[in-house]
């Protein structure tokens, strides 16, 4: 199986829970441990020889194209969506027509993990088989993150199968913000706004949502705290 040689990098959003930061830049544009938070994602899909990323742009979007021109690897491919917000989904339909292969991976901009022993992604790419999966998940352990407070997302079953958390329980696993999508996959998506988790819980309902857990550690960068959790968490892996 080949692994994807392109990306849809989600960084539309308005980072709310960023503020007042958020007000006068881009969420994306945050810097952690001097790098912008897309710098980060652009980072790792170069490293694991993913060619071509389309990033979408709506909040603070000059700022968002200026940046990002003067990357050359990966190639990077503007989605514009100053007109209307798409949610996760309506996003990477409105971008499909520019991304190629059978399978893309989909990350958010502001997802950040430090690597352990492999390539997160290099390992998500090694694991894709399209023949049993619609998605891909990276799930994150809760044992093992930083920044992040919730009840998690998903249980991981020993075959590799995502499940969701049921109501008033709490899971080991949150979704750290990056997959691999087959194409397919969005046969039949509306056009417009809709979230990801919408294609993810058919994929349930076939059995065909999988997750590989993180090698490393997760960092949740949602508020202006977190980047001094984060930036305290890089340089204790760098000690």
């Amino acid at each position: 199986m080949s692994a994807p040689t392109d990306a849809m990098v989600l960084a539309a959003g308005l980072g709310t829970r960023m503020k007042p930061i958020t007000d006068t830049k881009p969420k994306p544009l945050v810097e952690v441990g001097g790098k912008a938070l897309v710098d980060h994602v652009l980072d790792k899909l170069a490293e694991a020889g993913v060619a071509h990323a389309v990033v979408n742009v709506h909040h603070h979007a000059d700022q968002m194209e200026a940046h990002l021109s003067k990357r050359s690897t990966p190639r990077i491919t503007v989605s514009d969506e100053r007109g209307a917000l798409l949610d996760s989904g309506g996003g990477v339909v409105k971008a499909l027509p520019q991304l190629e292969g059978d399978a893309i991976f989909v990350l958010n901009s502001d997802t950040f993990w430090l690597d352990g022993a492999s390539s997160n992604l290099k390992r998500m790419g090694t694991l894709w088989d399209p023949e049993r999966m619609d998605a891909l998940l990276l799930v994150a352990a809760l044992t093992s993150s930083v920044g992040f407070d919730g009840a998690g997302d998903f249980s991981l079953s020993t075959d590799g199968r995502l499940r969701r958390r049921p109501e008033r329980q709490v899971t080991p696993f949150a979704y750290a913000g990056v997959g691999i999508m087959s194409r397919a996959s969005f046969e039949g998506a509306p056009q417009g706004p809709f979230s990801l988790n919408r294609l993810w819980n058919a994929a349930i309902d076939k059995d065909r949502l999988f997750g590989l857990r993180l090698d490393g550690v997760w960092l949740h960068v949602g508020t202006p705290q977190a980047i001094v959790e984060a930036e305290e968490a890089i340089a204790l892996s760098a000690a």
